[in-house]
C-alpha cells in the first residue's frame, strides 16, 4: 500500500507538534509496511528520508494545462444558440493577484478568466464547463518559503496547485492531508487522481483562537472535512468539535490518538544543573491556545510560598513579548526565564533539566509534549481541556483556568519527593506503551476499509 501524504513541515524544520507527529506517524506506517510519499511546500535536503520519500513542492514543475470545453452553449452575432467544443490553454504560476483560492474557487477563477479575456468570437449566456486537463510542457516552479508568514494563504493556494501535479506524476492508493494548510492540496490531489482522501485534524480553528475564529480558515477546514472520505481526529475532544462545530457526519469521523518516539536515539548525556532550585517548565508555542498567562499566574503564587523554584517558558509565539512584560508586572523576573523556540536536542536538554512540566492549554487537541516529558522522567501537570488527558493516567489534571489548583500541584511536586517519584516511575512505563506503530496500525486499518469497503 502506498500513501501520498501532504504536510506543511518535516523534522528537523518544524515550528510545533505537527511536524513531530507527522514524522512519528510516517515511521510507524513504515513499520506497518505502508510506503509514504510525503509532500511539503519546501524541502531542505537534510530531512530523514529513511522511512519516506520526501517531495518539496518548490521543486515540482508547474505545467501548462489544456482545458477542453465541451458542450459549450454560445450565442453568435445572429442571436442563434449553438453547441461548440474548443480547447484553451491556461497557464498559472503562483499568481499574487488573489490572496487565497480554494480548489473550487480556483476552478471558477479559471473559468471566469477564460470568459472575461477571450469572448471576441462569442458571448456566453449559460455555461456548464466540464473542463478536462491535459499536461503539456514544463514552464517552471513555484517558490515556497514553507513558513507561517504573511503570504501563508497564497502559499496554501499555490500548494494546492502543485498538489495536482504531484498526484498525476506519482503512483499511490490513498491521499492523507494533515491540518488545514494542506486540505486544499488534498482536495486538489483527490480531484486530479480520483483516489480517496483522508484528512487528519491535529487542531481546529476553535482550538487556536477560541470563538474569535478566522472565517477563511474555518471555511477551508470545513471544505476539507466535507470532501474527505474519512476524517481522523487526534482525540475525542477534537472529534466532538468536528461533529458539532463543522457539521461533519459522525460515521466518517474516527479518533486515533498520537504517540511518542521511543527516545533512545540522539539522546544527550545527563547534564549537570547549574542551579540548585527545582525547575518548572512550560514548553510550547506562546499563544492563546497554550494558556501561558495561567502558567505565569501560578508561578507567581508558588513563588510566594517557595523560594527553591525557578520557572522556564520555552517557546516562541505572538504572546511572547506580552508574557515578558507580564512577568515584570508580577515581579517574578528573577525566578522566571524565557528561552525562545527550542527544537530537537534542545528540547531533550530542557526536559533533562526540568523537575516538573506544565501544559496549561486552553484547548489542546492532543498534546505530545507531556508524553515527551514523561519519557524523560519528568512529572507532568496537564489541563483537562487537552486530548492527551483522555489517555494519561499518571498525570495531574487541572482546569486551565484554575490557577490555584495549578499552583498547588506545582508546589506539591517540588516540595514532597515521594509525589514526583511515583509519577516518574509509573509515567515512564505508561508512555513507553504509547507507540507510533500502534497508531499507524489503526490508520492502516482505516485505509483498508476505504479501499476495500466490502471486505
Amino acid at each position: 500500500m502506498r500513501v501520498l501524504m501532504f504536510g506543511w513541515e518535516f523534522p528537523p524544520h518544524i515550528s510545533g507538534g505537527l511536524g513531530t507527529a507527522c514524522y512519528g506517524l510516517t515511521r510507524g506506517l513504515a513499520f506497518r509496511d505502508v510506503d509514504v510519499i510525503f509532500a511539503v511546500p519546501k524541502a531542505y535536503g537534510d530531512e530523514d528520508q529513511s522511512n519516506v520519500r520526501l517531495i518539496g513542492a518548490s521543486q515540482v514543475p508547474v505545467r501548462k494545462r489544456s482545458f477542453v470545453f465541451k458542450n459549450d452553449l454560445v450565442t453568435n452575432h445572429e442571436n442563434f444558440t449553438e453547441e461548440r467544443s474548443r480547447e484553451l490553454v491556461y497557464i498559472e504560476i503562483g499568481s499574487r493577484l488573489v490572496p487565497y483560492l480554494s480548489p473550487e474557487e480556483f476552478e471558477q477563477y479559471i473559468r471566469d478568466r477564460v470568459i472575461e479575456e477571450d469572448y471576441s468570437w462569442s458571448r456566453p449566456i449559460d455555461r456548464e464547463i466540464p473542463a478536462t486537463a491535459t499536461l503539456t510542457d514544463v514552464i517552471g516552479t513555484i517558490d515556497f518559503t514553507g513558513k507561517y508568514g504573511p503570504d501563508l494563504m497564497q502559499e496554501v493556494s499555490n500548494y494546492a496547485l502543485v498538489a495536482s501535479e504531484i498526484a498525476l506524476e506519482n503512483d499511490f492508493d490513498i491521499i492523507h492531508a494533515h491540518d488545514w494548510l494542506t486540505y486544499p492540496a488534498g482536495i486538489a490531489a483527490k480531484k486530479s487522481s480520483g483516489k480517496p482522501l483522508v484528512v487528519h485534524v491535529h487542531a481546529t480553528e476553535f482550538d487556536r483562537t477560541g470563538e474569535n475564529y478566522n472565517t477563511i480558515v474555518f471555511d477551508i477546514e470545513k471544505a476539507g472535512m466535507e470532501v474527505a472520505d474519512l476524517v481522523i481526529t487526534v482525540s475525542n475532544l477534537t472529534r466532538n468539535i468536528v461533529i458539532k462545530r463543522y457539521g461533519i457526519d459522525p460515521k466518517k469521523v474516527v479518533t486515533v490518538y498520537n504517540a511518542v518516539e521511543s527516545g533512545n536515539e540522539n539522546r544527550i548525556d545527563q547534564p549537570v544543573k547549574s542551579v540548585e532550585e527545582k525547575v518548572v517548565t512550560f514548553l510550547g508555542r506562546i499563544t492563546y491556545q497554550k494558556g501561558p498567562e495561567y502558567f505565569m499566574e501560578a508561578a507567581a503564587k508558588v513563588l510566594k510560598h517557595a523560594d527553591n523554584v525557578r520557572f522556564v517558558m520555552a517557546g516562541s509565539g505572538d504572546l511572547l513579548r506580552k508574557m515578558i512584560r507580564y512577568a515584570a508586572r508580577l515581579g517574578i523576573t528573577e525566578k522566571f526565564h524565557f528561552t525562545d523556540f527550542l527544537k530537537g536536542p534542545e528540547v531533550d536538554l530542557m526536559f533533562s533539566l526540568s523537575d516538573v512540566y506544565v501544559m496549561p492549554s486552553v484547548s489542546e487537541p492532543f498534546g505530545i509534549s507531556p508524553l515527551e516529558a514523561m519519557r524523560s522522567n519528568v512529572p507532568v501537570i496537564i489541563s483537562k481541556q487537552s486530548g492527551v488527558s483522555e489517555v494519561l493516567k499518571h498525570a495531574i489534571k487541572i482546569d486551565f483556568w484554575d490557577v490555584d489548583a495549578m499552583a498547588d500541584a506545582i508546589y506539591g511536586l517540588v516540595t514532597y519527593e515521594s509525589l514526583p517519584t511515583m509519577f516518574r516511575q509509573f509515567g515512564k512505563e505508561e508512555v513507553e506503551n504509547m507507540k507510533w506503530e500502534n497508531a499507524a496500525l489503526q490508520i492502516k486499518n482505516c485505509y483498508i476499509k476505504l479501499l476495500y469497503p466490502s471486505s
